[in-house]
């Protein structure tokens, strides 16, 4: 492939974020590229309204049955008409008079009655505000529990050792021997972090975050601790019967206990979040108008860019009797300017063309819903719209689309299909989705096992297997029918 074949695909497979700001850095690099302003573009609007409101006797259309924005000139072209010039001589042919008087009052009245009031808005810049990462709030808490400098070192050493969880990732042997001190004295310092706030902070694995979130609660002795304490195995596997024969205790308060137990943490250290939120910027919308849908880009933030006449005419009157390289240069930015302006309006109308055609072969899924998305492949969206399959991929490749039930990466409308009893195929998604609201209804103390889910699909004209239902149930990140059982 050529390197401008390269670059094209590179294009087409950007999300929007990433394509702003490679513009942004094309318009730094070609001194041709320029950015159009977005005043600009409402000032084009209005001058072409303007020049179409005085042509001719109805001012609706040219003389060759065009009208005006369909002929109007590049904006390289500078307008037959000053527009600060014609109001000015429009005032004086109506022979209109200006009262200096009156525009004096007005215009510094301090507020008598009579002068219309101006309206103001003030404008605020949005100042970064600084935030406090997850180290710098134990080493402020560690400062105040200690002066002792060893101490101080040793536990900054730690608060450096915690992952994004909170949770110490490093031996205390290791750490004794770092410094020439005894493991005790590393234990001494952890505990002291320990006791920090969030609580949890500092455990070694998760039964040691939960029963350091009990002890700052105050219940040590609690059944919950107890749990935890002495058979954390059983709780993880959710084997409340065997929990309550060892502590002889009622199957309920097991489960009592073990909702406690789920209001604890396991990650403390995600509270303490400096970075902010990423969201996601979808890169197409689809809209309902009048019963249809509409597919445009979502590209406000996208700069359109076009090619600076004025400076590439003030370029080459330098450079004409001048430096031969020199136009050479001018040539080779001008070629890739036009180009980039090229692909880039390619890559709109591509990416328009292929979520037009997912549109229309998931029509029922816009109407209805998850349940009726349709089996779909790349091959079948790339056929229908005479493009490879390959382009379709780099098109719906980290792209989100904004709809009317949501905010959907494009991927999400592709998946395999599942036969039916009648012949016919069901999308993936659209049985996970049905094994998720077979789930959701199900009675608590009696779940339903993937065996008996298959058998209620299958009365329903599904055909699936019950490993394609525990798969399928892995995936929406369900447990098994054991462990959904409620006493």
């Amino acid at each position: 492939m050529t390197p401008k074949l390269q670059q094209a695909l590179k294009l087409l497979q950007m999300p929007a974020i990433e394509l702003q700001l490679m513009l942004k850095q094309e318009i730094m690099e070609n001194p041709l590229l320029e950015e159009i302003e977005e005043y600009e573009e409402i000032v084009e609007e209005t001058e072409q309204h303007a020049d179409g409101s005085g042509e001719g006797a109805d001012g609706a259309a040219n003389g060759d049955g065009t009208t005006p924005a369909e002929t109007t000139a590049p904006a390289t072209e500078e307008p037959s008409e000053d527009p600060i010039e014609a109001k000015t001589d429009g005032a004086e042919a109506g022979d209109e008079r200006v009262d200096w008087d009156e525009y004096f009052n007005d215009g510094f009245d301090l507020g008598r009655a009579g002068a219309e009031e101006e309206h103001r808005e003030e404008f605020f810049e949005k100042v970064p505000v600084a935030k406090r990462t997850f180290t710098d709030q134990l080493m402020g808490q560690l400062r105040i529990a200690t002066d002792d400098p060893r101490m101080l070192v040793i536990g900054a050493y730690l608060v450096g050792s915690l992952d994004e969880s909170g949770y110490l990732t490093c031996d205390l042997e290791e750490v004794a021997n770092t410094f020439g001190v005894g493991v005790e004295e590393v234990d001494k310092v952890l505990e002291l972090i320990q006791a920090f706030d969030p609580p949890g902070v500092g455990a070694r694995n998760l039964q040691e975050c939960l029963l350091l979130q009990l002890h700052f609660r105050g219940e040590d002795a609690s059944m919950a601790a107890a749990i935890i304490r002495d058979h954390f195995d059983e709780f993880k596997q959710k084997k409340y019967v065997d929990i309550a024969r060892k502590l002889r205790i009622s199957v309920q308060d097991v489960q009592d206990q073990c909702k406690l137990i789920s209001t604890l943490d396991p990650k403390p250290g995600l509270e303490v979040v400096a970075e902010d939120p990423k969201y996601v910027i979808p890169d197409l919308i689809v809209d309902t108008i009048d019963g249809k849908y509409i597919v445009y880009l979502n590209d406000r933030n996208i700069p359109r860019l076009r090619v600076s006449q004025h400076y590439h005419d003030e370029l080459m009157r330098e450079v004409r009797d001048g430096d031969s390289a020199a136009r050479e240069f001018i040539n080779a930015r001008l070629k890739s300017a036009k180009w980039l302006i090229q692909t880039i309006e390619q890559r709109r109308r591509t990416m328009v063309k292929v979520m037009e055609c997912i549109v229309r072969k998931q029509r029922e899924f816009f109407d209805k819903g998850t349940a009726f998305l349709k089996p779909l492949t790349l091959q079948q969206v790339a056929s229908e719209i005479n493009m490879h399959e390959s382009t379709v991929s780099r098109v719906t490749t980290n792209k989100y689309v904004q709809t009317p039930r949501g905010v959907f990466e494009l991927k999400f409308f592709f998946s395999s299909s599942l036969g039916t009893q009648d012949g016919g195929e069901v999308s993936a998604k659209s049985a996970k989705d049905k094994i998720r609201r077979i789930i959701e209804a199900e009675i608590d103390r009696t779940p339903l096992s993937d065996q008996k889910i298959a058998d209620m699909l299958k009365r329903d004209g599904l055909n699936i297997a019950r490993r394609t239902v525990a798969k399928y149930r892995e995936q929406l990140n369900i447990l098994p029918a054991r462990m959904r059982k409620q006493y």
